[in-house]
């Protein structure tokens, strides 16, 4: 009788023990939630319907908004690799930023901290941030698949790489395709078996899209597609293709979403997704209404002012909008956040996380926004913000909301109250960074 009751004892023991180790591992996954970052090339804020463009057909993007949170004030740099560097190294361009096309290799991305922190990881799409064969591997990325990395955008015949037929490079080893792919295809492709692959551990997949960028060439739903294309031999292409491929953008974000949705990990995945600076500057698009031009390489909104939408089961309250100032510094300390991954060792962050407002709360709103923009070293552009007023280091003054294309500076002289806060705060703002900037340049320079 004795024995049998210690037996019991045992086995009750053994089912604890059970729970509990269930327990801490279910603790794990909730606190190392998976995350998935969409990167579309050169969209704009007005190429959403769910922002209020009518030009095109997002209704997957649409539907992230509707099980989500969709931002109203989100803004990049103009062009991709002065965003891209902020992007995956939560600091304004003047800290880190070195020349278009690289990325400092002295720099810790995103990758780097997500894999220090045990997570699979994984990109695939455009890289374009350093030649080196192991470039994405040295920024923390276990696995990739990507277009122009050691290989350039055009072939030696002059043929874009990027679409179809693509020239493409998985962990480093050049690949060519010519049976008619799509390089769209093939990199959504390896993320989503990333993604079921390592379906039951944490992982990070960081999927910066080969759309929308030109040159606008057919789709393969468009109905002159030709599978035998080896590729524009026109940098632009033909803009009258623009609106296939968004669409095509828009079905491989659902591509994406629904592969996390069929493995059942929707609950524990934050899936992001956003626009890497303005829409290109041939593309005119309506929105709410109006005529809304590509502004890509401007500093005006239609340079910056980009998609930025979340979707997480569970954790995201369904449609909600938030109209909080967002800047692309903001999402590495995001995502570090909600995956409990420590930054407080790294030497500068300037983002803020903005998780708070993702699940509801109010958290820390940004009352202004900066920006240092010089992508080629030849004409710098730098300002601070709100959401209604900007001020250039150069002095000029603007009310964005009544001067959109920035025609008419302010007159410093009888400002009204309103405009006078927004100028002291703004200026402020700029004088933050002033004496680090100063530093920076005159090391740049050679100067003690």
């Amino acid at each position: 009788m004795r024995k049998t009751r210690n037996n019991n004892i045992g086995k009750h023991i053994s089912g604890m023990a059970l729970v509990l180790m269930l327990t801490i591992s279910l603790n794990a996954q909730i606190n190392q939630p998976n995350i998935v970052l969409i990167l579309a090339d050169d969209l704009g804020f007005e190429c959403v319907t769910a922002n209020g463009g009518t030009s095109y057909h997002t209704p997957n993007i649409n539907l992230l908004a509707n099980k989500g949170a969709r931002f109203e004030n989100c803004h990049s740099q103009p062009v991709c690799t002065p965003s891209r560097v902020q992007l995956m190294t939560g600091q304004y361009n003047f800290r880190n930023y070195t020349v278009f096309g690289e990325l400092d290799r002295s720099q810790i991305s995103f990758g780097n901290l997500f894999k220090n922190a045990g997570y699979k990881t994984a990109i695939a799409g455009k890289w374009q941030l350093g030649e080196e064969k192991d470039s994405p591997q040295h920024f923390g990325f276990e696995e990739s698949c990507l277009w122009q990395q050691s290989y350039p955008r055009r072939d030696t015949a002059g043929h874009d790489t990027r679409f179809s037929n693509p020239i493409l490079e998985f962990n480093g080893e050049v690949k060519h395709f010519n049976n008619g792919e799509y390089g769209p295809d093939i990199v959504s492709d390896f993320i989503c078996d990333f993604i079921e692959q390592n379906k039951d551990q944490p992982f990070f997949a960081y999927y910066p899209m080969i759309l929308s960028h030109c040159p606008f060439v057919p789709t393969p739903d468009s109905k002159d597609w030709d599978s035998q294309n080896l590729g524009s031999l026109t940098y632009k292409g033909e803009p009258k293709y623009f609106p296939d491929m968004i669409s095509y953008m828009d079905k491989l974000v659902g591509k994406i979403v629904s592969k996390i949705e069929a493995l059942g990990i929707s609950e524990n995945t934050l899936i992001i997704f956003a626009g890497d600076n303005g829409t290109d500057k041939p593309i005119i698009s309506m929105f709410k209404g109006t005529d809304y031009p590509g502004g890509k390489g401007k500093t005006t909104d239609n340079g910056t002012h980009v998609p930025l939408i979340a979707r997480w089961d569970g954790k995201i309250e369904k449609n909600r909008t938030c109209s909080d100032l967002i800047d692309f510094s903001d999402f590495l300390p995001t995502m570090c956040d909600a995956a409990n991954i420590d930054i407080s060792s790294q030497t500068t962050i300037d983002g803020v996380s903005f998780l708070p407002q993702l699940l509801g709360k109010k958290g820390k709103p940004r009352k202004w926004i900066y920006s240092w923009y010089d992508p080629r070293g030849k004409e710098l552009k730098e300002f601070a913000r709100n959401t209604k007023y900007k001020l250039y280091s150069t002095g000029e003054f603007y009310n964005i909301k009544e001067d959109f294309f920035e025609k008419t500076p302010l007159a410093l002289v009888n400002m009204n109250r309103d405009a006078k806060q927004s100028y002291n705060k703004l200026i402020k703002a700029l004088d933050k960074y002033k004496n680090i900037r100063e530093e920076k340049v005159n090391v740049k320079r050679g100067k003690n």
